[in-house]
């Protein structure tokens, strides 16, 4: 028999959340440009990432006019762990979106519009074709703004990456999201030497008629990966020549998502901020509330590529 001292004792007392560090507070949304923007957004019939995702930054970003737009609906076709955006059998995508996007950014004013959508495992190509038209919408509507789009994996399908590479976007921006040990719980229907592929492979593309293209990724923190792991991730990505790189804070939505391990401190973000730049990176925006679209015009405009 084991002896009492042996015994693990289990405690059962209810564990009050820990509380959140004063580095990560974000401003409430409140103001007369917020409420503008949520006004055009619902009467236009477009979502926002910011809104769907939860997103910390969405009172600094919205008063600022700055809103990253997510087409092809709001219901996600992949169960990803870490993520808020409504999961479920999406609508059939709608053709006029991108031109009811353009519109917004022109009436915003913007100088760098961010686009973004949903997985729409059901139809990659049309996903892709929702790309390339918002591009030449914006380019009709708002000259002279660029566009940065953040796209789906399309599943590998070449023929989708190439459409969106030939519609010449500024920035091309797809994240890599975790370290490949916790792809199968926290990026579920993703792979990360896929997504590796993608952003190696957008490079390939636009080089075989003489162009470049500025790709981006990003990567959250916090969900049970170890900082070796992610300096891998990092020199898998400078190998594949990414321009900018975004590093931010897990944020658990939910308790129906995947739990958070811990809460990075600043000055881990500076470290991992040193160590990318490092390998070669041209940008890299660091810290607890970044999140892909979070001053992507500044970064845009800091690494001098766009």
């Amino acid at each position: 028999m084991t002896p009492t001292a042996e015994l693990v004792q289990i405690d059962l007392t209810p564990r009050k959340p820990a509380p959140k560090p004063a580095w990560l507070k974000a401003k409430a949304p409140m103001g007369e440009t917020f409420h503008s923007l949520k006004k055009m957004a619902r009467e236009l019939n477009l979502h926002t990432v910011c809104e769907s995702a939860h997103c910390p930054n969405i009172g600094e970003c919205w008063n600022q006019k700055a809103a990253t737009f997510m087409m092809l609906g709001n219901l996600c076709t992949r169960r990803c762990g870490f993520c808020a955006v409504p999961k479920g059998k999406p609508e059939p995508i709608d053709l006029d979106e991108p031109r009811r996007v353009a519109y917004a950014v022109a009436q915003l004013g913007l100088h760098h519009a961010v686009i973004t959508s949903v997985n729409r495992d059901d139809d990659n190509i049309g996903a892709a074709q929702a790309f390339v038209k918002v591009v030449e919408e914006i380019r009709l509507q708002a000259p002279g703004c660029r566009v940065e789009i953040l796209t789906p994996d399309f599943q590998g399908n070449e023929a989708a990456l190439r459409l969106v590479v030939a519609a010449r976007p500024e920035i091309l921006n797809h994240n890599i999201e975790t370290v490949p040990r916790l792809y199968r719980v926290a990026k579920s229907g993703g792979r990360y030497e896929r997504s590796l592929r993608f952003l190696e492979q957008a490079k390939e593309i636009a080089a075989e008629t003489g162009e470049e293209i500025v790709t981006k990724t990003g990567i959250i923190v916090g969900m049970g990966e170890e900082m070796h792991e992610l300096l891998d991730v990092f020199h898998d990505l400078a190998a594949r020549r990414v321009g900018i790189l975004t590093i931010g804070q897990y944020l658990r939505p939910s308790r129906d998502h995947l739990p958070m391990t811990r809460y990075y401190t600043p000055e881990e973000f500076a470290f991992l901020k040193h160590e990318a730049l490092g390998m070669g990176f041209k940008h890299v925006e660091s810290g607890p509330l970044v999140r892909s679209s979070y001053h992507a015009q500044e970064q845009a405009e800091s690494t001098g590529l766009a």
